[in-house]
């Protein structure tokens, strides 16, 4: 199992962690995960685009009153890949841990 290189992008990195702690079916709010992540609207609109033609996120616009709001949740298989990918950075970890120190 390799690194999953849509995943591997630090900011989208950090909407999948953000997006992976949530049950199946909740959702983040744009706003919400633009204050998680620190980053403009551009850059995030962007990640979430690259993440959604992947298949990673699920993304809904709708109209709360008369508001625009954009609802983002992972699917199944995004939570798969970050689960993959994950276990990748781990198994870099541990082997990184193991080796011998060198004095």
């Amino acid at each position: 199992m390799g690194a999953d290189e849509i995943i591997h992008q630090s900011t989208r990195l950090r909407i999948m962690a953000a997006l992976n702690i949530l049950e199946r079916r909740e959702t983040l709010d744009f706003s919400q995960l633009k204050a998680i992540m620190d980053v403009t609207d551009g850059n995030l609109g962007a990640h979430l685009d690259t993440l959604a033609r992947a298949g990673y996120v699920d993304i809904e616009k709708l109209f709360v009153g008369r508001r625009p709001q954009t609802r983002v949740r992972a699917t199944t298989s995004g939570r798969r890949a970050f689960r993959g990918h994950a276990a990748f950075l781990r198994k870099i970890l541990d082997h990184a841990e193991a080796a011998p120190r060198r004095k």
